[in-house]
């Protein structure tokens, strides 16, 4: 096991309805990193994070969180511990204050208000906002409120999947100004897979880059400006989709 790993994938395999999404995937997540995660679509990005927090078992291969075999956790622990913000940031019909105390009401606790005033001041959102229909609020503010609610079991990793590819420009270097906050000020393990090279080379400490299901190559960010891999180096350029 890697001293400085938070997450460590050996000879990692997944595969489902007939088709091999993951190859002997082989590497580590930097504990207290950003780690951007590359790729064309159909890659294996977010299967990867299914494998990361025990939505699924791999098929063969070993994946250690930390120092332990993640067979080792609790399922409802090891995702606590293991945040998970998507996309679309979808919220429940409610306040701004019921969509932040969710994770909270799904262990049957409650949220109380001085954790959810910290919370909105960590993604700098008005605590004002709390009462204010989750609906009406824009696409930036929603975006740092999932990632709030995220927060909300202080996990050790987060992984973020594509989080700012629906926002304006101004609202993703907002988010982007965020998630690097939180992982200077907290030693947050962030991955994040995210479709711009751009995003990819001046976010990340590590990247990843994934084709067809293998690791092609990794390491510090900037291998982006010079792959070695001819297939990668094509696909920073833009010449592959």
């Amino acid at each position: 096991m890697t001293d400085n790993a938070a997450i460590q994938f050996k000879n990692v395999n997944y595969s489902a309805g007939g088709t091999h999404i993951l190859k002997d995937i082989t590497g580590v997540f930097v504990k207290g990193k950003i780690t951007t995660l590359v790729g064309p679509s159909g890659a294996g990005k977010t299967t990867l994070f299914k494998l990361c927090n025990g939505l699924i078992p791999p098929d063969s291969g070993e994946i250690y969180l930390h120092d332990k075999h993640i067979d080792s956790y609790d399922p409802v622990k090891l995702r606590l511990g293991v945040g998970l913000a998507l996309q679309d940031a979808t919220m429940i019909r409610g306040s701004v204050r019921n969509n932040l105390a969710l994770p909270m009401e799904l262990q049957g606790k409650q949220l109380a208000e001085e954790h959810a005033n910290e919370l909105m001041e960590v993604v700098d959102l008005d605590k004002q906002l709390l009462d204010q229909d989750a609906k009406e609020i824009s696409g930036g503010q929603r975006q740092r409120l999932s990632i709030a609610r995220t927060l909300v079991n202080n996990p050790e990793i987060l992984l973020l999947d594509e989080i700012t590819s629906s926002l304006d420009r101004v609202s993703k270097k907002d988010v982007e100004n965020l998630i690097m906050k939180i992982n200077r000020d907290y030693g947050t393990t962030i991955i994040w897979i995210t479709h711009s090279i751009h995003q990819a080379r001046t976010i990340g400490d590590y990247t990843w880059v994934m084709m067809d299901g293998s690791l092609m190559e990794s390491g510090e960010s900037g291998l982006l400006d010079n792959p070695e891999n001819n297939a990668v180096n094509q696909f920073v350029k833009g010449e592959v989709e």
